[in-house]
């Protein structure tokens, strides 16, 4: 199944929702960085609620999720778009513990319980929208549904999972984002939390090849689900070789001409999808005979 984000309401409108299933996703990045296992479960957890977050925005906006704990996995990063493109990495990729009291990748203990999450939105504006939070758990689910009641004032509940095989490979990935709109009435309220409370994990749902329209049938029970929007969701990086010229060139005739003197040639890498750009050092000289010609 390829991965893909839904867009819908329920509840007569009350309920705002989105769901994903991004395993494809989550098995490229973990691909790309060689994460183990605790670490893809903590990237792809935030891969997966980031792209729903992209999923929220309009034409060319696009978000950066930063997770920022005291665990040995450092920072998370990950950005995304409207168009339910998605790139991420973490700092410390080889990090992997023993299951949990409860039998899961213990994803708090590699992110750790305190720090910071923090959003920043390129809406098209002279300033970015930023928000940040503290980390209230780790877990990353939790931290973001703190995040919405907190910086955005948008009551949600947020659910991620990622399951790994034992090859680390990904199993199965996936999320849901459920918002109340302003007036959704209180026995609503209580239906839904009694509900979001007694829900299965979502990647144990997506192994068991439930689409997001039927997670989210499934979430809603015996309501009518409107699906608004499907938006396909993939792994895909921003970088190329043009970028990262521009970025040699930055740097100036002289550190230019260092790199063709002692080093013949210079070798970049993209932290995001950690893609590998070669110069060699003719290319390093039109370079730096295109900057003294500007």
């Amino acid at each position: 199944m390829k991965d893909f984000i839904i867009k819908a309401t329920a509840y007569n409108g009350m309920v705002r929702a989105y769901a994903a299933t991004s395993t494809n996703t989550v098995e490229e990045a973990r691909r790309r960085h060689d994460t183990w296992a605790t670490a893809s479960a903590a990237l792809g957890r935030t891969l997966t609620i980031t792209g729903m977050m992209g999923a929220m925005l309009k034409g060319d906006d696009t978000i950066t999720t930063k997770i920022m704990g005291n665990g040995p996995m450092g920072a998370i990063i990950a950005d995304a778009n409207a168009n339910g493109h998605v790139r991420g990495y973490v700092t410390n990729p080889h990090v992997d513990f023993e299951l949990n009291s409860k039998g899961k990748l213990d994803v708090a203990r590699a992110v750790g319980t305190e720090g910071t999450i923090s959003v920043i939105k390129d809406l098209g504006l002279k300033d970015y929208f930023t928000g940040e939070v503290p980390i209230i758990s780790g877990e990353i689910s939790e931290d973001f549904t703190y995040y919405f009641a907190n910086s955005e004032q948008a009551p949600s509940a947020v659910g991620a999972g990622v399951l790994v095989n034992s090859d680390h490979s990904i199993l199965a990935a996936g999320g849901f984002i459920v918002q109340l709109m302003p007036g959704a009435s209180e026995e609503v309220i209580q239906q839904l939390e009694e509900q979001i409370q007694a829900f299965p994990p979502i990647s144990t749902l997506i192994r068991e090849g439930n689409t997001p329209e039927q997670i989210l049938q499934r979430l809603f029970n015996d309501q009518e689900v409107k699906i608004h929007e499907t938006v396909p969701m993939e792994f895909r990086c921003k970088c190329s070789k043009e970028r990262l010229e521009r970025a040699i060139q930055g740097l100036g005739e002289k550190e230019i001409q260092s790199m063709i003197e002692e080093d013949h040639g210079a070798e970049a890498s993209c932290h995001f999808c950690n893609e590998i750009y070669q110069f060699t050092e003719e290319e390093l000289r039109i370079l730096k005979q295109n900057l003294s010609e500007s």
